[in-house]
């Protein structure tokens, strides 16, 4: 997909389509380069799918899921032409929506639902870190804000994220 680009001043828009609903990226030129990022929200089941072109649908699996949202932010950044990895952006937040389980009714189970809730909660920690320790070790780590909600569309995703990076153009030079 290429991306539609609207240019506003020092904020530029990436979107698909003539009318679209929302950007997929904004950035914000901080001068020489530099650029803040604010990178939509998506989620690692059907909207990482569709991006990443798999035909596998990742279901309630943060493990998976985490990594493939950074992967559809990697692809937007090579799209728009701002860089080629994911590695060469700062977070300075992360901010992730997560879902209830999904297969495990809380008035008829509540243990399990409970249980269930504890491992989703877990395994995005886990893979959340790794992520960062493993694909970014030289960057920071971004502080965060984490709300578990009800419900979100994605029918398949434990985890919904939204962010904002920074490009610092002189350490890529």
């Amino acid at each position: 997909m290429a991306f539609q680009v609207k240019k506003r001043g020092r904020v530029t828009y990436y979107y698909g389509g003539d009318r679209p609903t929302l950007s997929a990226l904004v950035t914000e030129d901080l001068g020489d380069g530099d650029l803040k990022i604010y990178f939509a929200g998506l989620t690692g089941g059907y909207s990482a799918k569709g991006l990443l072109e798999r035909e596998e649908l990742v279901r309630m699996e943060p493990l998976k899921e985490v990594e493939m949202v950074f992967r559809c932010w990697e692809k937007w950044l090579q799209q728009a032409d701002i860089c080629d990895s994911i590695t060469k952006i700062d977070f300075l937040e992360v901010h992730a929506f997560g879902a209830q389980p999904k297969d495990v009714n809380p008035l008829v189970e509540p243990v399990l639902f409970q249980e269930e809730q504890q491992r989703i909660y877990k395994e995005y920690a886990e893979a959340y870190s790794t992520f960062f320790a493993e694909e970014m070790p030289d960057t920071g780590v971004p502080s965060r804000f984490t709300v578990h909600v009800v419900d979100f569309p994605d029918k398949a995703a434990s985890y919904e994220f939204y962010s904002v990076g920074l490009y610092q153009k002189s350490l890529h030079e």
